[in-house]
């Protein structure tokens, strides 16, 4: 009889790893979808608790609202943007094939500009070969700027496919808002094992989340913009491009934005344009970067309490495996690594006697 019992145990546990296996199939066409979907109900679960203890709990009602307010300060908003920048995009690949927009010129500009001690160095590694540089350089402008075009062209067009996903994910986000609790305790009863560590990982799952996206979308958002109008002040064409090509790098902690002003601050000083050179150099590194060193800590590590370093491996790591997308589940799954083997310590420290610190509860 236990023989029996534990083989359809076995056979039962094989079929839900199947159909799991199965589901996640299904829906991976549909990931990026259901994900953000779902990320955007757990930013905005808060607001629809505040409407359904107003509207005395039409929890229907509450979740359109909430929807409308997601719309309104965030899909809206979006939407316009990414039509501008569209435009841009396309703007700057017709620069670049007419070759109005040369950027082998100005690294040539750039090289002859340097001290004769760094030509001597260049030359030395064999990168004084100018024509061949600026030929490469320009290609790759070219290309690159072709595949962003494309990529933007594609993506700004009212297809079937991006019809599709946009009505899923504000399907998923009206249900998951509306029946998310409910849903995150049948999660939570469903998980095998015990309730301290359940209660713990799924608060550090829920920090995490939020955290990331509010805070590392926050902190973009904010140098993207300063850096976007810094460039504008200055005359820099496509300025909403870079400012968005800044936000999108400062995802990344630590370099982020500095990857765009620093190179176009040594352009200018080179070139001889020394008071833009100077000022935007300022600029970048007492308001820019002054930005993520106060922001990023307080909306971002504080509630994390993850080291700098972590989060900026966990984030790159994340990103070249599952793209945009990655900026969220790196840091988590580095989060969730890192409260497994603290949840692991603190048991063996229970069971060899040591009491825990009351404080070590929610630490990472």
């Amino acid at each position: 009889m236990d023989g029996n019992k534990n083989l359809h145990q076995t056979a039962f546990y094989l079929l839900l790893f199947v159909v799991s296996i199965a589901l996640c199939f299904v829906l991976a066409p549909f990931f990026s979808t259901v994900l953000w979907g779902a990320i955007l109900a757990l930013i905005f679960q808060p607001v629809q608790r505040r409407i359904v203890a107003r509207l005395g709990r039409r929890r229907n009602l509450a979740a359109l609202i909430t929807l409308t307010i997601c719309l309104v300060i965030v899909i809206f908003p979006l939407t316009l943007v990414a039509g501008t920048l569209i435009q841009q995009v396309s703007y700057a690949y017709a620069q670049v094939r007419s070759g109005s927009l040369d950027f082998g010129a100005y690294f040539s500009q750039i090289v002859h500009a340097l001290p004769q001690s760094l030509q001597n160095l260049l030359a030395r590694y064999d990168l004084m070969d100018l024509p061949g540089l600026q030929q490469r350089l320009s290609a790759g402008a070219a290309q690159i700027s072709q595949f962003i075009a494309t990529r933007a062209l594609s993506v700004g067009q009212i297809t079937v496919q991006f019809m599709v996903s946009f009505c899923v994910m504000l399907y998923m986000f009206f249900f998951l808002v509306r029946d998310g609790r409910e849903i995150s305790r049948l999660v939570r009863d469903a998980i095998p094992l015990d309730e301290s560590h359940k209660q713990h990982l799924i608060r550090k799952f829920t920090t995490v989340i939020r955290a990331t996206v509010k805070g590392n979308v926050a902190v973009a958002f904010v140098q993207g913009a300063l850096g976007g109008i810094a460039l504008w002040v200055l005359g820099i064409q496509g300025a909403l491009l870079w400012g968005f090509v800044m936000m999108l790098l400062s995802l990344l902690p630590a370099v982020g934005a500095a990857l765009v002003w620093v190179p176009i601050a040594l352009y200018f000083i080179s070139t001889g344009a020394l008071a833009k050179g100077i000022g935007l150099t300022l600029f970048g590194a007492l308001v820019i970067g002054t930005v993520d060193n106060v922001l990023r800590p307080l909306l971002v590590g504080k509630d994390t309490r993850l080291p700098d370093w972590v989060v900026l491996i966990s984030t790159l790591g994340g990103i070249s495996l599952m793209g945009i997308n990655g900026f969220v589940i790196g840091p988590l799954i580095a989060a969730l690594f890192i409260s497994c083997w603290d949840l692991l310590r603190r048991d063996q420290h229970h069971h060899d006697g040591v009491a825990s610190h009351p404080a070590d509860d929610d630490r990472v």
